[in-house]
């Protein structure tokens, strides 16, 4: 007959509160606090990396020679203290580089501190507005050009006389180079390619088509820039412009003198003259076309893509003398012969003496 014997436990046999079951019940209150404390931290850190910028738009600028003292200097100027110093945390904390994160950006409203810091760490720019719509002088373009961007009118000065003539431009040819109009580019562009964006516009515009155009009028794109500027010095008509560049074309085809008054303001250096005398035609210079036949050296402003177009679209027709009207309408009166310009010219002159303007 079976009887009933004591079971023994086995050795590896855990006991009651035992295992990992017992060991987590044992300890489970010390996970609930770790958990609670690693969501608190995640959600401290996600309100620090999330604070939203709260100003208006404003522009960060981070020059080409900054250290990291000078990005935080840069951040807490143009956000305020506060998002300033949060944002270049967090860009050091990603490890952001001064160099890297050389030139402008654009920070919006609500954008987050932790965006901020990331795209100037990646060095993700905003580009920047770069236009003008007249100029005389290369000093004044350069001004200009300069405006929006890093680099200095003297360097883009420089620039030029390094990147132009070894594209078949003289020094005195150089506003051809340029077309007034708006342009987008990085702050932190360089000067050099400042000038080559510039130019590459300009060669933009002159395509076979219009390079052939300004071939029929036995001109270069060079002369017709040159020829532009002077046209547009002529009239502020726009409607009239290519009239006045027909004359011109006239001339030079004949071989005269373009006596163009222009060019001799620009001579004399005083494009505010309002009456051009006997001692203003007598400066010697290559650019006082009553002196000189042909086009002056250059152009005598930055001619505009509207002044080109007048150019080549000049229509066929015989004038050669031209006169500014007596009404003082901004227009002209044209002449085929020297002895009608002469009566233009004669009223003109009485009106100049009738409004004592010397």
């Amino acid at each position: 007959m079976a009887t009933d014997k004591k079971v023994k436990r086995p050795k590896n046999d855990k006991k009651k509160g035992g295992g990992i079951g017992g060991w987590f019940r044992r300890y489970r209150w010390f996970f609930f606090i770790a958990g609670g404390v690693a969501l608190i931290l995640c959600g401290l850190v996600l309100i620090y990396a999330l604070k939203p910028y709260t100003g208006d738009a404003a522009w960060v600028y981070i020059p080409r020679d900054a250290d990291t003292e000078t990005v935080r200097d840069s951040l807490q100027h143009s956000l305020g203290d506060g998002i300033g110093e949060r944002v270049y945390s967090l860009w050091r904390l990603q490890g952001g580089n001064p160099s890297r994160s050389h030139g402008a950006y654009l920070i919006k409203k609500g954008e987050w501190a932790v965006k901020i810091a990331r795209d100037i760490k990646r060095g993700l720019q905003t580009p920047v507005k770069l236009s003008w719509s007249d100029a005389r002088t290369m000093e004044q373009l350069a001004r200009k050009v300069t405006k929006t961007i890093e680099c200095t009118p003297e360097e883009f000065l420089a620039a030029c006389h390094d990147v132009l003539p070894g594209q078949g431009f003289t020094p005195e040819q150089f506003p051809a180079a340029f077309i007034p109009d708006s342009y987008e580019m990085y702050w932190s562009t360089s000067p050099h390619k400042v000038v080559s964006k510039l130019l590459n516009y300009r060669n933009k515009f002159w395509t076979d088509e219009r390079v052939a155009n300004a071939a029929e009028l036995g001109l270069k794109p060079v002369d017709v820039a040159t020829l532009a500027s002077i046209v547009e010095e002529e009239s502020a008509k726009s409607d009239e412009r290519p009239k006045i560049a027909r004359l011109y074309i006239n001339r030079l085809q004949r071989k005269m003198l373009l006596q163009a008054d222009p060019t001799v303001k620009f001579a004399v250096g005083n494009f505010g003259l309002r009456r051009i005398l006997n001692e203003h035609l007598s400066v010697e210079s290559p650019y006082n076309t009553y002196k000189h036949i042909g086009l002056p050296p250059g152009p005598i402003r930055i001619p505009s893509r509207s002044g080109l177009e007048a150019v080549l679209a000049a229509p066929g027709h015989d004038y050669l003398y031209m006169c500014a009207k007596e009404d003082f309408s901004g227009y002209h009166n044209f002449a085929r012969d020297y002895a009608t310009h002469l009566s233009n010219a004669r009223r003109y002159q009485q009106e100049l003496n009738r409004r004592n303007i010397h």
